[in-house]
């Protein structure tokens, strides 16, 4: 334990100002004094957000004394493995995923983060338990630490609609899953189609599909029965992800249920799919997709006039709470020092949050930050998303291997989509699953 007596000592009086003194006001951070001290970051991120970045750290600049570097880079996740091996990372690294981060831990390249702040996830972030196992991974002697505060994240477990369309037809909104499978043989009853589903993305055809499937399973099954899955410690072909798979197709592949009949899902571009919901007559009724979909949404169309989202319901007959699937980036420390450690905690508190969800383009799930800080009423429903969660997980496909997550799961799904039978689809993945064991 490196310096231990005396970072117990910075933690314990850290401990005392970011329960107390930082959350006084609640909404301007105030923290210890770090005169002569710098902390250098490194992350993925470009223009627009590293000027955001910069401006974050401003905040901390003038609250500290310290001084706060940035740089992004388009390379960042092949380089923060080059410095780390070499011993000369930056002091943070903004991971954008949390598997980077879990193979820097199991080398030794992270520094462990302190339980006052693992608690202080648990108290001000919705869902907290969920954050803290997302950044909780093996060290290198394969024992498990926190590691990470996650910071700016983002949400998919949306359907974007029309309101003319659902106040045209009398539809009203599901609040459960039970009521959107019932509105959706509504809609095809009255002769409407009810999804727009497209599959479609080039080198990457297929991933939509695995969003729908991250989804399904955390409706159907408890979170660790998701996390097995992803980790491949269920298998793929297990008939739980069966069951899923199965659920899918039964709007995927009914030709009255989705646009342009099941022939046209792995066809069918992702950023086109959701056309058919400003046609007139509407083309189709819904649309499942995360937060960014609007960029690709015909110009000229308005938030919360020619389109809103709901949550993606929850069966009301399983107590499963309301789950959400998203991502985000995370801040992990690869050096330990007190500017290091009092930066991570000044991501927790409500001014940092606050001044990004001002500007657009950042959702939180810290339940201290004011929803009405939010840059749109869009961001700000997409905000109580977050802060309802009960459950959040990040993209499964994405926390896979390479081979499957990137691989097989977005090439099955397609193969799925044109008639091969779920078993034979999800065989078939866990093949290459085990064909890299």
């Amino acid at each position: 334990m490196k310096n231990f007596v005396k970072y117990f000592f910075v933690s314990l009086v850290s401990f005392v100002l970011f329960n107390s003194t930082a959350f006084a006001d609640g909404h301007k951070y105030s923290g210890p004094d770090l005169s002569g001290q710098k902390v250098v970051i490194s992350g993925p991120w470009l223009a627009p957000e590293d000027g955001y970045m910069r401006e974050i750290a401003s905040i901390f600049e003038k609250a500290t004394g310290a001084e706060v570097e940035y740089g992004g880079s388009d390379s960042f996740e092949q380089q923060i493995v080059i410095d780390i091996k070499a011993g000369s990372p930056a002091d943070i690294a903004i991971f954008p995923q949390p598997g980077l981060a879990a193979n820097m831990a199991a080398i030794g390249g992270l520094t462990p983060l302190s339980a006052d702040v693992k608690q202080a996830v648990l108290d001000n972030y919705a869902a907290g338990q969920s954050w803290v196992d997302l950044a909780t991974y093996a060290d290198e002697n394969g024992n498990d630490q926190f590691y990470a505060i996650f910071y700016k994240v983002n949400v998919k477990s949306l359907v974007w609609y029309s309101p003319d369309n659902f106040e045209d037809n009398g539809y009203e909104v599901p609040g459960t899953m039970e009521e959107l499978i019932a509105l959706t043989e509504q809609m095809a009853n009255d002769g409407n189609t009810p999804w727009c589903i497209g599959l479609g993305s080039g080198d990457a055809t297929g991933w939509p599909a695995t969003d729908w499937m991250e989804d399904i399973m955390l409706r159907t099954h408890e979170p660790s029965v998701y996390d097995m899955w992803v980790s491949n410690e269920m298998p793929f072909n297990d008939p739980r992800v069966l069951e899923a798979m199965d659920f899918f197709g039964s709007f995927a592949l009914n030709d009255k249920y989705v646009n342009g009949g099941s022939k046209a899902v792995a066809t069918t571009d992702f950023r086109d799919a959701p056309n058919g919901l400003f046609t007139s007559p509407a083309e189709c009724m819904m649309h499942r997709q995360a937060s960014f979909i609007p960029a690709f949404f015909p110009e000229g169309v308005e938030a919360g006039v020619d389109y809103d989202f709901f949550y993606f319901p929850a069966y009301s007959t399983k107590d499963l709470g309301k789950p959400v699937l998203g991502g985000g980036t995370l801040f992990a420390a690869t050096n330990d020092n007190e500017a290091t450690m009092e930066f991570l905690k000044f991501l927790l508190h409500p001014e940092p949050n606050e001044w990004w969800m001002a500007k657009g383009g950042f959702l939180t799930p810290n339940k201290n930050a004011d929803l009405s800080k939010y840059s749109s009423d869009t961001f700000r429903k997409l905000g109580e998303v977050l802060t309802n969660a009960t459950t959040f997980r990040f993209d499964g496909s994405d926390l896979m291997p390479g081979a499957i997550g990137a691989g097989s799961f977005w090439t099955g799904m397609v193969d799925y989509t044109n008639g091969k039978s779920a078993k034979d689809v999800a065989d078939a993945i866990q093949a290459s699953w085990d064909a890299i064991k």
